[in-house]
């Protein structure tokens, strides 16, 4: 990953690809999020806000009186969350450009910090960890959906070539200095710098020929395929392959899905 760009880019099509992701999880989300206690006049920390999806709904949980402030690297998507808060009239919500690897976190005594698919990317997420506690007033909490097992993923009965890319996808991100089961070791992480753990919450998406997983599982192959090719990671005869094993579980009824499985991790900062 570049300084301010993605693999994947940032581009209209790579942000509708998002918005569709954001919303096939945001019930998730927005359970998460009740089980943290979020409510109106609540300061909020969303971590990786991407084009700002998720702040959006964070901004109107906690209303006009709240805060919510989401930080991102790019600066394609900062700005296009400033439009939607804006078109939204959510003045309640600041996008902010900012790189986790390097900048620290502001220090305002938040309520929440939400975070979901960004640790995996960080070469060090020690970091990240120790500023948590800082940014966080004690009593508020910390809610992260991070992948624990990424070898879950696969399409059965068959799909060896959709399992290899898989395979290859996990190898990408750790070439890239990530860790695609990141929360294997966040709560180790958290417990050690003064939070206690509240909830380990294991969340796993199963889906069927047309049905919304499905359809986004598809759609990350067929963005995310190419540059696996170009890394050297994949080859085009699995590509080919993948694409045969797609339409043959299309054809048949008993075929499904099955994603990488995320862990829901909520912790509380303790006092000092």
């Amino acid at each position: 990953m570049a300084a301010d760009t993605y693999v994947l880019g940032t581009e209209p099509a790579e942000q509708e690809r998002l918005r569709l992701q954001h919303e096939l999880w945001l019930p998730a989300a927005k359970e998460a999020w009740g089980r943290a206690g979020l409510g109106l006049g609540q300061r909020v920390l969303d971590l990786g806000a991407g084009p700002g999806y998720g702040a959006l709904e964070l901004a109107r949980a906690v209303g006009p009186r709240g805060r919510v402030l989401g930080l991102e690297l790019s600066p394609t998507y900062v700005e296009a969350g400033r439009r939607a808060a804006h078109a939204s009239g959510l003045a309640q919500l600041e996008l902010r450009r900012h790189d986790l690897r390097s900048d620290p976190l502001p220090t305002e005594g938040f309520d929440l910090a939400w975070c979901r698919w960004v640790a995996m990317f960080l070469p060090s997420v020690e970091p990240l960890v120790e500023q948590l506690a800082a940014a966080l007033r004690p009593g508020g909490q910390v809610v992260l959906h991070e992948y624990i097992h990424w070898d879950s993923f696969g399409l059965h009965p068959h799909g060896g070539a959709v399992g290899r890319f898989g395979t290859a996808a996990q190898a990408s991100f750790r070439a890239s200095g990530g860790d695609p089961d990141v929360n294997r070791r966040l709560p180790t992480l958290l417990a050690t710098h003064g939070f206690r753990i509240e909830e380990l919450r294991p969340l796993l998406l199963l889906g069927r020929n047309g049905d919304p997983v499905a359809a986004w599982i598809e759609r990350f192959i067929a963005t995310f395929g190419p540059e696996l090719v170009r890394q050297g990671l994949w080859n085009e005869d699995d590509a080919d392959r993948a694409v045969g094993e797609i339409a043959e579980a299309r054809r048949n009824p008993g075929a499904f899905w099955v994603g990488p499985t995320v862990m829901e991790l909520r912790a509380t900062k303790l006092a000092l």
